[in-house]
């Protein structure tokens, strides 16, 4: 956000409710309530010409957005590393992940933080402070909250909706990516939106944001800036 707005954008971004600052109302975590919500936020400052980017589950509420919103107040989107349009999540196993959220929430992050951050990859070296930061925003979200937004996001086929986007979209996606693999989420987002750009990025995970900073930077400011 910082890059953006330093290049003369305005760069607006807001806590998924149950996250961060935002409340935790105990309910709402389904992707339409999430996209009303992101629609409140849109039409309340009157937003328009908008690059929406969403990361992860956040590529979903972008895609429902559009769907039940319209394009209207957006130009384009990116999808960073986003989890659209399906998970192949075995039912079995995505159960047993809830049930673990559950049971030790706190342990399930810290045995998969390495994985989300890319520790190990060539080249992906994130700080220890951010790598902290991150995981004390995760130990941060209402635990009801994550495991509603997780079986949401489990359920969730945003095939259709994907085929529907009628605006430039650019996905960007590590080709390490364990949470959303190339393959099946980056790589399958593109075969489905009609214009739309892929961009891999080598060695990254899911946190490119964090491992992949200054390319994640001028791939969006270039994006955003197609639109002037």
């Amino acid at each position: 956000m910082l890059h953006l707005a330093e290049s003369g954008f305005r760069a607006v971004a807001y806590d998924r409710r149950g996250h961060g600052r935002s409340d935790d109302p105990g309910k709402g975590y389904e992707f339409d309530t999430l996209a009303d919500d992101l629609a409140a936020l849109l039409d309340g400052l009157d937003l328009t010409g908008i690059t929406l980017v969403g990361h992860s589950m956040g590529g979903g509420e972008v895609a429902r957005y559009l769907s039940r919103h319209g394009s209207r107040r957006v130009s384009r989107i990116a999808l960073v590393s986003s989890t659209v349009p399906k998970l192949d999540t075995d039912p079995e196993a995505g159960a047993a992940l809830l049930d673990r959220f559950r049971s030790s929430y706190g342990q399930w992050v810290a045995e998969n933080a390495a994985l989300s951050f890319g520790d190990g990859l060539p080249g992906c070296a994130i700080p220890q402070l951010e790598k902290e930061q991150a995981i004390r925003d995760w130990m941060g979200v209402s635990l009801g909250a994550a495991l509603a937004c997780t079986a949401a996001n489990m359920r969730a086929d945003f095939n259709a909706e994907l085929r529907n986007i009628t605006v430039p979209a650019l996905i960007l996606h590590g080709d390490h990516d364990a949470f959303a693999p190339l393959e099946t989420c980056g790589r399958r987002s593109a075969d489905l939106i009609p214009d739309s750009q892929l961009v891999v990025y080598s060695n990254a995970a899911h946190m490119p944001h964090l491992s992949h900073r200054q390319q994640l930077n001028a791939d969006l400011l270039a994006f955003a800036r197609q639109q002037d």
